[in-house]
């Protein structure tokens, strides 16, 4: 049959084949891929309820890194072993202070940084002033700048207040980081104009537009930097070590940081416990963390 007696039926349904052909692939090779992610966490995990035997023996087969590798490691106990946990949340005093250190550096960063760069994401989209955009890239161009460059005039900052190993020089900079107000600025440029002339007619002001009219619109983007920073700040290790020299006063990161191979089994057991607060963040925030990110990356 010749190419100009080809059929709509048939051009059709090979279009869907050479569909499904592609959306399998894709599959295939996400799949993979996301394989390759979640193994170290599902190994910490299964490791954390092993024996010190069993995870000496993955330990090993690790070490070798060959094509034997993931066939001799143990993806299933032999025996449930609680002992590292147990040595972790009883026998270890140490580490639910710096657990409660983490949440009480997190969180008055997280919800700082939101509400602070909530307004300032407003001002930079809604309100008309000489040298907005200006005043802005320069603010942005401070989250170019790692943090060893910062650190310094942060630290003398930290130091002329008396800030130093008080857990105000960590907050304090991390309320006004520049990530937060790019994240909300790209989110807001979405929403009309026309919002804020309506409540201008009704006789509202700018704060009673942001709160009564914009924010109930800004919650996924909300919930996406509420996420985001959640991942930065819990895992934050440069800023303790250097602000706060009191090792009791530093978080669950750092003592982290501070396991020895002799500790293995608390480490994997310890590991599981820091993850948990993020998978269980990302879970229940999923929905509006997705829509959050894809709303907020309309406009660039």
């Amino acid at each position: 049959m010749s190419q100009g007696n080809v059929r709509p039926g048939d051009a059709a349904r090979s279009e869907r084949r050479g569909f499904r052909i592609s959306t399998l692939a894709n599959t295939v090779i996400l799949a993979l891929f996301a394989s390759l992610f979640l193994m170290p966490v599902l190994l910490t995990a299964v490791n954390s309820i092993m024996t010190e035997q069993e995870i000496q023996q993955n330990n090993a087969a690790l070490g070798k890194l060959d094509a034997d590798t993931f066939v001799n490691l143990k993806w299933i106990p032999d025996t449930v072993s609680l002992e590292q946990f147990k040595t972790i949340l009883i026998g270890t005093p140490q580490f639910l202070r710096m657990f409660w250190n983490s949440v009480f550096l997190v969180v008055p960063m997280i919800l700082g940084q939101a509400v602070v760069a909530s307004l300032a994401a407003y001002a930079f989209t809604k309100l008309r002033f000489r040298g907005r955009d200006a005043l802005f890239y320069v603010y942005l161009l401070t989250m170019l700048m790692p943090f060893q460059v910062t650190m310094v005039p942060n630290y003398i900052v930290a130091d002329w207040l008396g800030w130093i190993n008080t857990p105000a020089s960590i907050i304090g900079p991390g309320i006004f980081a520049a990530f937060g107000v790019f994240l909300m600025r790209q989110f807001l440029m979405n929403i009309p104009y026309a919002y804020i002339e309506a409540g201008k007619m009704d006789g509202a002001g700018h704060l009673r537009i942001f709160t009564s009219i914009l924010l109930p619109m800004i919650k996924p983007g909300a919930a996406a930097l509420v996420l985001l920073l959640f991942v930065d700040y819990w895992n934050m290790v440069e800023q303790p070590l250097i602000f706060l020299h009191d090792t009791i006063k530093q978080p669950l990161s750092v003592y982290l940081s501070r396991l020895r191979g002799d500790y293995i089994g608390i480490a994997y057991a310890s590991s599981v416990i820091y993850m948990a607060p993020m998978i269980l963040l990302f879970l229940n925030a999923e929905p509006y963390f997705i829509k959050g990110v894809q709303l907020s990356g309309i406009k660039g």
